[in-house]
């Protein structure tokens, strides 16, 4: 297995898209997903956003709003909190593979106006034998962040997230000699959250709205600097509004649209390869592509589509989701994510519940793709929470 394949293998695994679907796409020359390097750091982590269709820029806070919009945390209810969560990736198709997730934040001091956050991930692909002496690795990647949210209204907050990530497919093959190294990155998030409290007829109602830009950082490269990829920069916004039905129950609708700011990468198929001319535009094109700047490719992501507009419209992924609680003790959710067949086709619904107490809630989603073929079909998130405040409570009763 040369690094190539490798990459392709990984890619694929990672996120989950239908290779038979996608190969049908190839053949009517119209699949173009864009590719990017570190493709699992687009994944959602815990169950809640995973359950309301990959939506979380503007939902209430809660301890994981590191990966969607770190600068909620700074309008967390709580005075700090832990979450852990897993995800069996793909058990349709092999057993070994997960994510893991490690997230929380702590407001300081007695203010309630900032906060200090940070999250641990941690994906494995299990084990994959590569080269010509069939050498069994572990390939993995791996990020830990640390953010800052702070008030700048009674409405509105803004947060920042510094981050280091490793991609480690390493391997030397004795037969070929042919080889690569583990890939490392730095990257910022920044982001953006305002709500406010409108009331409908006699009832005060939530509305909010959030943006986060994530992983603006810097290329990675498996094979010693030959090839660069781009990190999966990505731009979210969102909305949410919350209303009460009744006593103690309320109900949510939220909206997140999602674009990799990415530039396309140069297809031959859209030159003309049978001339000398065609084939050296195209070389161009590429080397090009491959030495811009992280900086320049996020403005560049927005104009590069081979389709124009209309392809550039098709990059947009769409979130929808809807939130039941029950004085926020129970919680029933649903969610649908699309994204075009041409930049991937990974298109699902999600269903999702969570039971809270005092200082620990337990939450879980279940996802069913839309393409019977999808790996990503019957995928399950486990999420386990812990509340600062309800912790501190509990002890404090104990000593009395």
């Amino acid at each position: 297995m040369n690094l190539r394949y490798l990459f392709t293998l990984f890619l694929a695994i990672s996120l989950g898209a239908t290779i038979a679907y996608a190969e049908n796409d190839i053949k009517d020359n119209e699949f173009n997903p864009v590719n990017t390097g570190v493709t699992t750091l687009s994944i959602a982590p815990d169950a809640r956003g995973s359950s309301l269709g990959n939506l979380g820029a503007a939902t209430d806070p809660d301890m994981n709003c590191q990966f969607w919009n770190p600068s909620k945390y700074a309008f967390g209810y709580s005075q700090g909190g832990l979450s852990l969560s897993y995800t069996p990736w793909l058990r349709k198709i092999v057993n070994d593979i997960f994510l893991a997730n490690l997230a929380g934040y702590w407001k300081p001091g007695s203010g309630d106006n900032q906060a200090i956050s940070a999250s641990l991930r941690y994906f494995s692909l299990g084990e994959v034998t590569v080269g010509g002496d069939a050498m069994t690795i572990n390939p993995y990647e791996f990020a830990f962040d640390l953010g800052y949210s702070r008030k700048l209204s009674e409405k509105f907050s803004m947060g920042v997230v510094l981050r280091y990530i490793l991609s480690d497919l390493s391997y030397t093959d004795a037969t070929s000699g042919e080889s690569n190294t583990a890939a490392s990155a730095f990257s910022v998030d920044l982001s953006g959250y305002y709500v406010t409290y409108p009331m409908v007829g006699r009832n005060e109602c939530q509305f909010s709205w959030g943006f986060d830009i994530s992983n603006i950082g810097t290329k990675v490269s498996y094979d010693h600097g030959a090839n660069n990829a781009f990190l999966p920069t990505n731009l979210r916004l969102g909305a949410n509004f919350m209303f009460p039905l009744a006593d103690y129950n309320t109900l949510s609708f939220g909206l997140d649209l999602n674009k990799l700011l990415v530039p396309t990468k140069p297809r031959p198929k859209d030159y003309e390869m049978e001339t000398a001319e065609g084939q050296q535009e195209y070389q161009e094109a590429l080397d090009k592509w491959q030495n811009m700047s992280p900086i320049t490719g996020i403005f560049k992501s927005f104009s590069d589509a081979p389709g124009g507009v209309g392809e550039e419209l098709k990059e947009i992924g769409v979130s929808l989701g809807a939130e039941y609680a029950y004085n926020q003790q129970f919680f029933a959710r649903l969610g649908y994510n699309y994204e075009h067949p041409s930049k991937g086709g990974r298109s699902y619904f999600a269903f999702g519940a969570g039971f809270s107490l005092n200082v620990v809630q337990l939450d879980a989603s279940y996802m069913m793709a839309t393409a019977q073929s999808s790996p990503l079909d019957q995928t399950l998130r486990f999420t386990l929470t812990f509340d600062m405040d309800g912790l501190r409570d509990l002890i404090g009763k104990r000593r009395r």
